[in-house]
């Protein structure tokens, strides 16, 4: 009887653990089928068919921006589908009819385990929403555990940036690569360009500034 209570109280430290890890905004069931069911439909889209989102976007926030803000979000995409995003020149494009520029970036990733345990490379935004495609290569990414992460440099209103303190071994990481694209938004707290695996780190990534509607 006490192994089994032993046992059944590792089981709820462990499960207390897992809950204790928060990488972005939660929503109810309803609400996250809901954003499902939307993003399969491909309402999203307007003609986009080279790439889905990530595993990690949050798709109920990515349902409640398109539908707040859907002229940005329509031509986001069709410039994506309508341009040769190989051969586009590096640097800032603009999306015509649109405040929406495209950075196209040409350069590898740079933050490495020792830069993640020093603490370096976290930011986070209120206005603006990063959506960020890698169109070559393989880009690395963490995302901040909100539970153990706290505010390193308050808020600057002219850049739309903070930085935090965060510890490495919370970090929830994973690779974007062709055919997927992230979104952060302002509730994903994160590191990009983090160093991979691969053999090789250089990417193109294009990256645009989605304005966040509240």
């Amino acid at each position: 009887m006490r192994r089994f209570l032993a046992m059944m109280g590792l089981c709820c430290l462990t499960i207390q653990a897992t809950w204790a890890q928060k990488y972005t905004n939660e929503y109810a069931k309803d609400l996250q089928k809901l954003a499902a069911k939307w993003v399969k439909r491909g309402e999203w889209k307007n003609g986009f068919t080279k790439a889905v989102p990530a595993e990690q976007v949050n798709l109920v926030e990515f349902y409640i921006q398109y539908q707040r803000n859907p002229e940005e979000w329509k031509a986001l995409f069709r410039w994506l589908q309508e341009n040769d995003l190989l051969s586009v020149p590096g640097g800032r494009i603009p999306i015509p009819g649109t405040e929406l520029t495209v950075s196209v970036e040409d350069g590898e990733n740079w933050c490495s385990e020792a830069d993640l345990r020093a603490g370096k490379g976290s930011e986070s935004h209120e206005k603006k929403i990063d959506f960020m495609y890698v169109v070559k290569g393989t880009e690395g990414f963490c995302r901040l555990d909100h539970e153990t992460s706290t505010v390193n440099t308050p808020y600057n209103r002219e850049k739309d940036r903070m930085d935090y303190k965060f510890e490495s071994d919370r970090l929830e990481r994973f690779n974007s690569v062709p055919g997927t694209f992230n979104i952060m938004f302002p509730c994903d707290w994160h590191v990009a360009k983090v160093k991979t695996q691969e053999e090789s780190q250089k990417l193109r990534v294009l990256v645009i500034k989605v304005n966040y509607k509240l």
